[in-house]
């Protein structure tokens, strides 16, 4: 799947209320709505300038949606489906912040904290709508002409 709007992305979010993720041992269930809000929220107070950065926090949380029952490609499938829309480096970040190790570039070590503060931690992190000019700015620089519609 590939989104191509804005809009088709928002409604992907939207469906995440209550769909709870597949956790790694050791970690717990979340609602992937609450915990992409919260993970992009922790990435805004971190880097209030990263647009790009915050919004692989906030769609990270499309994979389970995506496909289901296959934890091991949930952030491949996300990425590939935000890449034409969001662009290369919120694709890359998405496909490789669970991956990241120590000695990993400081993004995707930043992204991954924040994922796993933001399973951990609950705190009001707003709503969805909260984020939509964020998303239509960071597709506007990398998509064609025409998808932010």
């Amino acid at each position: 799947m590939e989104l191509r709007s804005v809009e088709e992305l928002m409604d992907l979010l939207y469906a995440c209320r209550g769909a709870r993720d597949t956790p790694g041992p050791g970690t717990t269930r979340v609602d992937l709505h609450q915990h992409a809000l919260r993970t992009a929220a922790l990435l805004r107070r971190a880097r209030p300038a990263d647009k790009e950065l915050q919004v692989a926090g906030l769609v990270q949380a499309i994979g389970p949606l995506l496909r289901p029952g296959d934890a091991t490609a949930h952030d491949d499938c996300a990425a590939d489906a935000v890449r034409p829309l969001l662009g290369a480096r919120v694709s890359r970040l998405v496909r490789d912040h669970r991956r990241a190790r120590d000695g990993a570039d400081d993004d995707l070590l930043r992204l991954r904290q924040a994922e796993e503060e933001g399973r951990d931690t609950e705190f009001d992190a707003g709503v969805l709508e909260d984020w939509r000019t964020v998303l239509e700015l960071v597709a506007a620089r990398n998509s064609p002409l025409g998808a932010v519609d």
